[in-house]
């Protein structure tokens, strides 16, 4: 077993696709094929599960791939150190798409001062979150609960080892641009967004309503469009009166001035928290992203 075989094994999860990861690599799908197939061999396990979709980890190739991370994270670390001759500082977090998530690991960045780092952040979907926390692609990821997929998430998260930790609850809010019809309201009610258009993040393979990052409300509508990044919904809120659902908190230093959050009328209460890998310690700057985290429960609506 070799670094440069955990590196294409890594690739390989991270693109879901044999054949994608080795054009990472400049190689030929037989070439990278046969890596992997020495590498299970010597093993003695499958890796990954090989369908017309791509390749997916197998339950023994998910918790591998999880040290293999670690065992390669360390390797850049000596590089680094005695190859290089630098330190260079190491965060990851996924994150449903949130932009105080994307400001706050900003502010990390920030008021860590340091010159030589390697951070990675990945607006993705709800199962991706949990599958980079479980196999250490991050080490923190951020998503919400609320009654309707709370006992589903922590099923999940129980099966992988993963824990949840709340950061804060709050309500419902309707997202839309400001020249919405709706914008000046002083509380949406579910008939009222009736005769507009639905936006939600697409959840790919997993779209059960557990995984959606919209909380379930009775709110329907007859048109929905379903994107994959949040420039794309934002576009469509001005563009065609569309509208989603958040937790009210708006960073108009990112988004711009163009979009309002109108309260709905809803018992219903989102809580925001971050995921980890139950047992382990977080590091220094997952702590303090966390902290920066907790500042915006004072902007909660």
């Amino acid at each position: 077993m070799t670094l440069q075989q955990l590196r294409y094994a890594i690739a390989v999860a991270d693109n879901r696709s044999i054949n994608k990861a080795a054009k990472d690599y400049y190689l030929s799908q037989p070439a990278l094929s046969g890596a992997l197939h020495e590498l299970e061999k010597e093993l003695s396990m499958t890796l990954f599960t090989r369908t017309n979709r791509g390749a997916e980890p197998t339950p023994e190739g998910a918790e591998f791939l999880a040290y293999a991370r670690q065992l390669l994270d360390e390797a850049d670390l000596i590089e680094d150190r005695f190859i290089r001759g630098k330190a260079r500082e190491k965060f990851s977090v996924s994150t449903q798409h949130y932009t105080f998530a994307v400001r706050s690991f900003m502010d990390l960045i920030r008021s860590e001062g340091t010159e030589l780092y390697d951070f990675a952040i990945s607006e993705t979907r709800t199962a991706d979150v949990l599958m980079d926390v479980k196999t250490l692609k991050s080490e923190l990821g951020i998503l919400y609960l609320d009654s309707f997929n709370r006992e589903i998430l922590l099923r999940r998260m129980k099966e992988d080892q993963l824990v949840f930790s709340p950061l804060f609850s709050c309500h419902v809010y309707v997202y839309l641009s400001a020249g919405h019809p709706l914008a000046k309201k002083k509380r949406v009610k579910a008939g009222d967004l009736a005769p507009y258009t639905f936006l939600t993040f697409d959840q790919g393979a997993n779209s059960l309503l557990y995984y959606s990052e919209e909380v379930h409300t009775d709110t329907t509508s007859d048109r929905i469009i379903r994107v994959n990044d949040r420039a794309t919904m934002l576009n469509m809120m001005i563009g065609i009166n569309g509208y989603t659902l958040c937790s009210g908190i708006i960073c108009e230093d990112l988004n711009g001035d163009h979009y309002r959050a109108v309260p709905l009328d809803t018992k219903e209460l989102m809580t925001i928290g971050v995921v980890q890998r139950a047992h382990a310690a977080p590091s220094k700057l997952a702590q303090r992203y966390v902290e920066i985290l907790k500042d915006y429960e004072n902007m909660v609506l």
